[in-house]
């Protein structure tokens, strides 16, 4: 019998029973208004997930408000259970096929200018559904011609071969999130491993120079600053091209604990120092997660978007 789907992640002891006072800093705005209904209603219609109302983004009312929404891929149950997800976990069910054509239309009839996919892990796959992503890629292409397109990937246990199916359909950001500092890989996502993440981001840029690489952590696990710079350093090294850092949220009390808040200077100062050491776009606030102001990046700085469409697309798209 396959597994119940759960949201429990994490040891009892490890609870949180008296949670921090949020600061007055980060305030999160209630989804609503006729475009989120209207989003909301063409999902369901689809039998689509978003990453937005699966993971409780809390840019959701923001991004729903403006017609931009995170597409998450090969359904809504993963086979890991990370510390800090909302995501649901247990035995996922039969790959759906035809998935990436509802997706290709949806992006259509949404009008996007760039879209972001994202999934759930499926590491009952020795290719980790990466097919999959390449068929979105591929059908958004055709159905909505000039519409950027970022892929948020799973690490796929490090295998080149699922990672160069996913880049042979050539997106325009290569997203894979490194989440936390090594010192906490175990704690934070006890399945996943740090070299992983390296081994995707580095592939990532040999297979092809030219694409946007990027990745993303949280902050308020119980990391150092000190901890942060390093990992930093560690994905300029790896050739990583734009950085997101946010607070971390609890999604509910079954989650990791918050160890503390980080204050709006801080923010300011790693935001400082990720462009000191390299990075050539920064996003770090409190309510940044991986996709916010995704289409800004992909305009400035894609040499993909405009070898495949040409600059009149990308000044159209400004």
């Amino acid at each position: 019998m396959p597994a119940n789907p759960t949201r429990d992640r994490v040891d009892p002891q490890k609870l949180d029973t008296t949670p921090l006072r949020r600061p007055d800093w980060i305030k999160v705005r209630a989804p609503s208004g006729e475009t989120y209904e209207w989003l909301q209603s063409l999902m369901r219609r689809k039998a689509l997930h978003t990453v937005c109302e699966e993971a409780g983004c809390p840019n959701m009312g923001e991004c729903w408000g403006s017609g931009t929404a995170t597409f998450l891929i090969m359904g809504d149950i993963c086979t890991r259970s990370c510390g800090f997800c909302d995501i649901k976990h247990g035995q996922p069910q039969a790959m759906d096929w035809l998935e990436p054509e509802r997706v290709g239309q949806a992006v259509k009839a949404m009008g996007l200018r760039h879209a972001v996919i994202t999934s759930v892990n499926r590491d009952e796959r020795k290719d980790g559904g990466a097919p999959i992503f390449a068929m979105v890629i591929r059908r958004i292409r055709a159905l909505q011609p000039g519409c950027s397109i970022e892929v948020l990937i799973p690490d796929f246990k490090g295998s080149p071969s699922a990672l160069d199916i996913v880049m042979q359909a050539r997106p325009e950001i290569l997203n894979h999130n490194v989440e936390t500092v090594p010192r906490l890989f175990k704690q934070v996502q006890p399945q996943d491993r740090y070299e992983w993440s390296q081994a995707t981001l580095t592939n990532a840029k040999r297979m092809d120079p030219e694409v946007l690489t990027k990745s993303g952590m949280m902050v308020g696990l119980g990391e150092t600053m000190d901890e942060v710079k390093e990992v930093m350093r560690d994905l300029r090294s790896w050739g990583v091209d734009i950085l997101t850092i946010g607070q971390y949220l609890q999604p509910s009390r079954q989650h990791l604990a918050i160890a503390r808040y980080y204050t709006l200077e801080e923010f300011a100062e790693i935001k400082r120092y990720g462009l000191e050491i390299g990075f050539r776009w920064v996003e770090s606030a409190p309510l940044v997660r991986s996709s916010y102001h995704a289409a800004e990046q992909v305009r400035a700085l894609s040499v993909v978007h405009r070898k495949l469409y040409g600059d009149a697309a990308m000044q159209a798209a400004a």
